[in-house]
């Protein structure tokens, strides 16, 4: 039988989502966590893996199982075992060829940061930090260059281990609540470091110190060595991964209202 799981986690703890010989990941506790509820061993298998101090909302993932659960059993007893800062969301039972990563159609992303000349205290390590004022307007019309089929290399890490760079981003979105900025980011996949090397330059763009044409130039460029520096993954959460309707798995988790906006 094979099951889908939705778990939203705080990132800043933990190396990151793939297992380490150290066990402090994402995927290691929740293994732990599914082993002990199982009273067998578990193997995971993610939409999308996150670096460390990234968050994640709903993030999917899939497992081969013998034993038989209800989906509450599943989230109850999981949790369980989990720390508070990792809690499976729901369960849905999958045909065998479904695959959290494989299946999924796209992915989506969102930043949050606080623009303010003093540094966060209380949302530390939740939020991204901007003490220049930021031109939402010229971040908007910036991000546009972006949207489409590109060659991403300029926003790719040096780890990157995609075979292609070609990516297509579907959609930047962002609004100002308060204090707090809220960038929503949605590609058909994304590289490593993507998002926050495209934030980095938003960001620089806001602040006044770049255009839209440098942006483009960029972009243009595939070179990584022109963009701005990767922005931190405080404020960085893992939306989820979205998949044919007809599977009806969710893609709202009950953490994304705790978010602005």
């Amino acid at each position: 039988m094979r099951v889908a799981l939705g778990v939203s986690y705080r990132g800043t703890a933990y190396q990151g989502w793939q297992s380490q010989p150290g066990g402090n990941t994402v995927q290691d506790r929740l293994e732990q966590a599914l082993a002990s509820f199982l009273d067998a061993p578990v193997r995971v298998m993610c939409a999308g893996r996150t670096d460390a101090g990234v968050h994640a909302l709903n993030q999917v993932v899939h497992l081969d199982t013998e034993a038989a659960r209800e989906p509450f059993s599943w989230v109850r007893g999981t949790n369980r075992f989990l720390p508070d800062d990792i809690a499976v969301q729901w369960c849905r039972l999958v045909d065998d060829d479904f695959h959290a990563r494989n299946s999924a159609l796209g992915r989506r992303y969102v930043y949050v940061m606080r623009e303010s000349p003093v540094r966060p205290s209380l949302e530390a390590g939740l939020v991204g930090w901007s003490f220049r004022p930021l031109d939402g307007e010229a971040m908007r019309s910036a991000s546009q260059l972006l949207i489409g089929e590109h060659d991403f290399s300029a926003f790719r890490s040096a780890e990157c281990q995609a075979a292609s760079p070609v990516k297509t981003l579907r959609r930047i979105h962002l609004e100002r609540h308060g204090a707090y900025w809220r960038f929503e980011f949605e590609a058909s996949a994304f590289l490593h470091h993507m998002v926050r090397n495209i934030l980095g330059c938003l960001v620089a763009v806001g602040a006044g110190t770049r255009d839209a044409r440098w942006l483009a130039g960029v972009l243009a460029a595939r070179d990584r060595s022109l963009a701005a520096p990767t922005f931190p993954a405080d404020g960085l959460y893992f939306a989820g991964p979205y998949y044919d309707p007809t599977l009806a798995l969710p893609e709202v988790a009950a953490a994304m209202d705790w978010l602005p906006g």
